[in-house]
């Protein structure tokens, strides 16, 4: 599956973005989908997760009560919604998917910068 990943953006810190990922090619309905993101000078780390059929969610502890994660398969489209941002929030996002029974994220977007000024 082929992912491009948009909506970031400069925001002030409190304020929100949504991120989307929208899919194209194969059966995106059968696929998991993960938002990661890689801070400046550092490694890319977990963000958010969402099941195939949306029914489970996970988060970081970092942004957990913060951001949201949702998908609306009619669309092909996975969200993160990102409230309460901190200027640590600040990296490169990523979405990523992987097959329902797949141990890893094999198929990646390009990735969309959100920067949080303090």
């Amino acid at each position: 599956v082929q992912l491009q990943a948009c909506g970031g953006g400069l925001v002030q810190a409190g304020g929100s973005l949504r991120l989307s990922c929208t899919a194209s090619g194969r059966s995106f309905g059968t696929y998991d989908v993960g938002w990661f993101r890689q801070l400046p000078g550092k490694g890319r780390e977990f963000v958010a997760r969402i099941s195939w059929s949306g029914a489970t969610t996970d988060y970081a502890d970092s942004v957990k009560g913060r951001f949201a994660i949702s998908r609306d398969n009619a669309k092909l489209t996975v969200y993160l919604q990102m409230n309460s941002l901190k200027p640590e929030d600040t990296a490169i996002y990523y979405c990523a998917a992987k097959t329902r029974y797949g141990l890893n994220y094999g198929d990646w977007g390009q990735g969309t910068l959100v920067t949080v000024s303090s």
